[in-house]
């Protein structure tokens, strides 16, 4: 299973992804940069990600404290999301993200 990051300067990276690990624990053992400040309790902004229009739908809905959080956000569009609030399964295998601005 794996997931593809896309790093700040365009460059997609293929992660190999663990089920019940959060997208944003997935994207730092990959080794890629990501400030995740909090360490994944969703108290801070800095793990936003891009989510690839075609994958927007197969994950669930933020909750109010994502939601919340994202208002603090550096360029926020719809296609935004917390990767510490994205919790990896076999459904989301080859889930492409894409680092947004702030997060590194």
């Amino acid at each position: 299973m794996h997931i593809i990051c896309t790093d700040m300067e365009g460059k997609p990276h293929e992660l190999q992804a663990t089920g019940e690990w959060t997208v944003m624990e997935i994207i730092r053992e990959g080794g890629i940069p990501i400030l995740a400040q909090c360490g994944g309790s969703c108290a801070c902004a800095t793990c936003h990600v891009y989510v690839d229009p075609e994958w927007k739908d197969k994950l669930p809905e933020p909750n109010e404290e994502e939601i919340g959080m994202l208002d603090g956000a550096f360029e926020v569009t719809e296609d935004s999301r917390l990767a510490c609030q994205l919790i990896f399964n076999e459904k989301l295998d080859g889930l492409k993200v894409k680092l947004a601005p702030g997060s590194i």
